[in-house]
């Protein structure tokens, strides 16, 4: 009867605690946060005021609660969240603009995007759109883009084939199947895994979430195998299994168009079943150019407090005797100031993190050099910005954006162009994207009458650019400027085929490399997809491992290389992020507030079809 009595109590106290835990926090989301949206700013001195306002220490807010280095979207996502919970946060960013992948450049009067080039699963109630309005607080607007809003052309000349993307809950499939008619099966199964993916990626998410013991015990025991197959595919290599569906090589390129750097027998099948998914309800453009993002967020952490300055590089991380965080130091003119708060959340990366900015004693734990062996360096970005004098009807520019393809073996086109040496490499591009931002923007004909702009990108390799890193930026020299121009001419000229009205109009272009990419966004070895999103890193137990909290107390990671890449991923990890923080999980917040407002689209559905009767 005793044991009973006490194990009864354990069950009431473990009952108890799973519910304060879940639900006995205060949430940082409201409904009634969330008004509509203002009228755009287009004043740019009033917008660079909230994302470029340099660091001073006056600027500091007092009591700080948290800093967050790097503002790209997870930390603009995870400042904002903690600010609303009722914490004080100062975001700190290097460059002179905040926003990372999600901030445009205007020059020569031309606006481009140099990370945002569309965005998913930002429909009315999606989870991802309540997160967006909960840290803008509803003043962010996405513009939605045509139905059609991918072209894959794979091969060359004579050879080339011309694929099309729709977005649509049923028209994605159908229309696919439109073009493959002998593979109806495979692209059925497809999105079958497409389906599972999205459905069930909590899963992967709560791994992090939960004790670590307690996600590696579910992972070893066979318990999360029976549970969900997620987990299983989330550690299958792509190719693999898409030689099990279908011969197809063509249709083995639509499953894994999306490129990030990895070929697909590198690369796991949900991460690509998940990128294609991300459009399956429509592609999206940020109303008023990528750069609104941050302008709003940024508004959202002031409000309560917070603030976020630029040109602010954060040189090192300041740990304890004890091992734990407790500030940065951040390079002042010629001299070094030290800022301290009780809460480090870092947005630069995992490499940056603890490879740059921790003490070097502290880099040489062990649990910080097992996090570093989880991850391999992503490859890096190479990009082509265009401008162009006419509008986009008088160009044939449009909101679709194109993938090119030289063959359909994406594993060995890929492996081949990355062993390439430095010379070989600028004639032998394998693929491309090309997007054209002020075709997506709607406003942009108001910002920026009678230009159009165009940018195009690609994945190179650090090493082919490593021999200029210790070159400033725009003095790199005429031997570094001829070389990635040699890239440049050949990205631009296979862009003049499909748009041969472009060619004429070109007034302006520039172009960015990996050391470009490392210079402004801060991005390690040029990486704008950070840390390589291959198989090992998605295996669920390393899935389980990777996660905010840090071997150093008090220090926390946010942003891409917690979960996964693009905004949405980011995004993602910055809500992981705050949820480490704040020892609560505000995923639960989100659902919510996702049920009330499903619950409130009904009521107004029934009300409209009662008015319509009467």
């Amino acid at each position: 009867m005793m044991w009973l009595l006490i194990f009864l109590a354990w069950l009431v106290i473990w009952a108890g605690g799973t519910y304060w835990y879940l639900f006995g926090k205060k949430s940082p989301f409201s409904l009634e946060s969330v008004r509509p949206p203002g009228p755009r700013e287009f004043d740019q001195k009033k917008r660079d005021k909230v994302i470029k306002q340099g660091f001073s220490l006056d600027k500091v807010p007092q009591n700080l609660d948290v800093i967050v280095i790097g503002s790209g979207i997870g930390g603009l996502t995870a400042a904002a969240t903690l600010a609303k919970a009722g914490r004080r946060v100062l975001l700190l960013e290097q460059h002179d603009q905040a926003g990372g992948c999600c901030h445009t450049y205007v020059e020569k009067g031309f606006e481009f995007d140099v990370g945002l080039h569309y965005i998913g699963q930002v429909h009315e109630n999606s989870l991802l759109r309540i997160a967006f309005d909960q840290i803008s607080e509803g003043q962010l607007e996405f513009h939605k883009l045509n139905q059609h809003f991918d072209t894959i052309m794979i091969g060359q000349g004579e050879e080339k084939r011309e694929y099309t993307i729709f977005s649509g809950k049923t028209e994605m499939k159908a229309h696919l199947m439109k073009q493959f008619p002998d593979d109806t099966e495979a692209i059925e199964t497809f999105f079958n895994i497409m389906k599972v993916s999205a459905k069930k990626t909590h899963y992967l998410a709560t791994l992090k979430l939960i004790p670590q013991w307690v996600s590696l015990f579910i992972l070893k025991s066979g318990i999360g195998n029976l549970l969900t197959e997620v987990f299983r595919l989330s550690g299958t290599c792509a190719t693999d299994l898409l030689n099990t569906l279908t011969s197809n090589k063509d249709l083995h390129v639509i499953f894994s168009y999306l490129f990030y750097g990895v070929p697909p027998k590198d690369s796991s099948i949900l991460i690509n079943a998940l990128l294609i998914h991300h459009y399956k309800r429509g592609a999206y453009y940020p109303k008023g150019g990528a750069s609104e993002i941050a302008f709003h967020i940024i508004r959202t952490i002031q409000k309560y407090g917070g603030n976020c300055l630029v040109r602010a590089p954060v040189t090192g991380i300041l740990v304890n005797d004890k091992g734990a965080a407790y500030g940065v130091k951040v390079r002042k003119g010629q001299g070094e100031v030290e800022i301290h708060a009780p809460v480090v959340v870092s947005n630069c990366g995992v490499f940056n993190t603890f490879q740059r900015l921790l003490p070097p004693a502290i880099q040489e734990n062990k649990g910080i050099q097992e996090r570093l062996n989880m991850m391999k360096h992503g490859r890096g970005s190479f990009l082509v910005f265009s401008g162009f004098d006419g509008t986009q009807e008088e160009l044939g520019l449009e909101s679709t954006n194109f993938w090119l393809f030289q063959n359909n073996d994406m594993d060995t086109s890929m492996d081949a162009f990355f062993a390439l040496n430095k010379e070989e490499a600028p004639d032998n591009i394998p693929m491309m994207f090309i997007t054209m931002p002020s075709a997506k923007d709607p406003e942009s004909k108001i910002r920026h009458p009678g230009k159009s702009c165009m940018t195009i990108l690609t994945m190179v390799k650090y090493e082919w650019f490593e021999e200029w890193k210790d070159t400033s930026v725009r003095k790199r020299g005429d031997e570094y400027y001829n070389y990635k121009m040699r890239f440049a001419k050949n990205l631009f000229d296979r862009a003049c085929t499909l748009f041969p009205k472009i060619r004429d109009k070109l007034v302006f272009q520039d172009v960015a490399t990996p050391l470009t990419n490392n210079h402004y966004l801060g991005a390690q070895r040029g990486a704008m997809y950070s840390a390589e999103h291959n198989l090992d890193r998605f295996q669920a137990e390393t899935v389980a491992r990777n996660r905010c909290n840090t071997p150093v107390k008090n220090l926390y990671i946010s942003g891409q290389d917690v979960f996964s890449c693009g905004i949405a991923g980011a995004l993602h990890g910055g809500l992981l992020c705050a949820s480490a923080v704040l020892d609560h999980i505000v995923y639960i917040d989100l659902l919510f507030l996702k049920k009330k407002l499903k619950r409130r689209k009904a009521r107004e559905l029934a009300e409209l079809s009662k008015k319509k009767l009467q």
